[in-house]
């Protein structure tokens, strides 16, 4: 049992082509379906990990991965298809890609990174994650309108740069203090 949360980051992982081959195929319910079990994965895998202590060093890698690599596919192709503009897909990969950079030369230079998503990640990768279903149900239904959709893309915009910014700001704030010195 203790690593059904690494289990269920898999089947995120897995999920991701479906989602991809639905969006391709114009079955954009069927993407949201799949998007949404996704999402789900997501929320289960944490509370399962904290609730019970069955975290790991493979979770530690795998969910952020899992996360990262669904949303920049569905982006991308949901861009790609017209469905959500490229400025907001560009931003959100941009934003991951620096992340992914900076978390790695954090690792090489100054040594492993400690922390947990921070609460605007968090809100980040919500306003994302509504988004992008929000875009697939209006592309499958015509709801919501455009301007709805426009509005969240600002949203989900504030989101991420604010969740950008302070990933850096953090990255470097820690780079440059000296360790803390034991007593």
């Amino acid at each position: 049992m203790r690593h059904l949360p690494n289990l269920i980051c898999l089947i995120r992982l897995a999920l991701i082509w479906p989602v991809a081959a639905a969006l391709a195929s114009a079955n954009f319910l069927l993407a949201l379906a799949l998007f949404m079990v996704a999402a789900a994965s997501d929320g289960l895998d944490g509370y399962l990990a904290k609730r019970f202590n069955w975290t790991s060093e493979l979770g530690k890698f795998l969910d952020p991965l899992a996360d990262k690599l669904l949303l920049m596919t569905v982006f991308i192709e949901a861009a790609w298809l017209g469905l959500v503009p490229w400025w907001i897909t560009a931003a959100a990969v941009a934003r991951d890609v620096l992340i992914g950079l900076g978390a790695l030369v954090f690792r090489l230079w100054f040594g492993p990174l400690r922390g947990r998503p921070t609460i605007i990640s968090k809100i980040n990768t919500a306003a994302q994650l509504l988004y992008l279903m929000a875009a697939m149900f209006s592309a499958a239904v015509g709801f919501p309108p455009h301007e709805i959709l426009e509005a969240l893309a600002l949203l989900t915009l504030v989101t991420i740069l604010l969740s950008g910014y302070h990933y850096m700001a953090t990255f470097t704030r820690r780079a440059w203090s000296p360790p803390a010195q034991p007593s």
